[in-house]
């Protein structure tokens, strides 16, 4: 009986914690119509990142991890990230909800924490104005066997 009841309770944490997120329930729709004006004159905004890769290395099952990207707008026109959404609910992205005018930077701070074992590969999927319009972010992390 315990090993039903255990087997249904990590079921049920794997789908939650790595549940689909619905990226159109997240969109900021401020941000949508300020994109519908902002390439009018045909010049795009350019994102330049830091990185696009962070591996935490070795971490703890269940501990929580956060790291930070630098995005940078190196073209010519307000830079916008209309949505961010990752491939798992175990993974948090927060950003910049306000233009990023060209020559600024900015933080995509993106947190992660996950009950599951062994190597973990997620992404960040960011919407933007950009020409490009996605622009994909990895985390990596080699996660211990949960204690018991």
């Amino acid at each position: 009986m315990k090993k039903i009841i255990l087997l249904t309770l990590g079921l049920a944490f794997a789908v939650v914690s790595c549940k689909d997120n619905n990226a159109s329930s997240q969109i900021n729709q401020d941000n949508v119509a300020a994109v519908a004006g902002a390439n009018a004159n045909g010049e795009f905004p350019v994102i330049k990142f830091d990185r696009t890769t962070h591996d935490f290395g070795n971490i703890l099952n269940n501990e929580a991890v956060t790291t930070e990207f630098e995005i940078t707008n190196t073209g010519k026109a307000d830079l916008i990230i209309i949505n961010a959404s990752a491939s798992c609910g175990c993974t948090v992205p927060e950003y910049q909800k306000t233009p990023i005018k060209p020559g600024e930077t900015s933080k995509l701070t993106v947190k992660f924490q996950t009950g599951a074992e062994g190597q973990q590969q997620k992404t960040v999927t960011l919407v933007t104005n950009t020409e490009k319009a996605e622009e994909i972010l990895t985390i990596k992390a080699n996660v211990g066997l949960r204690s018991n």
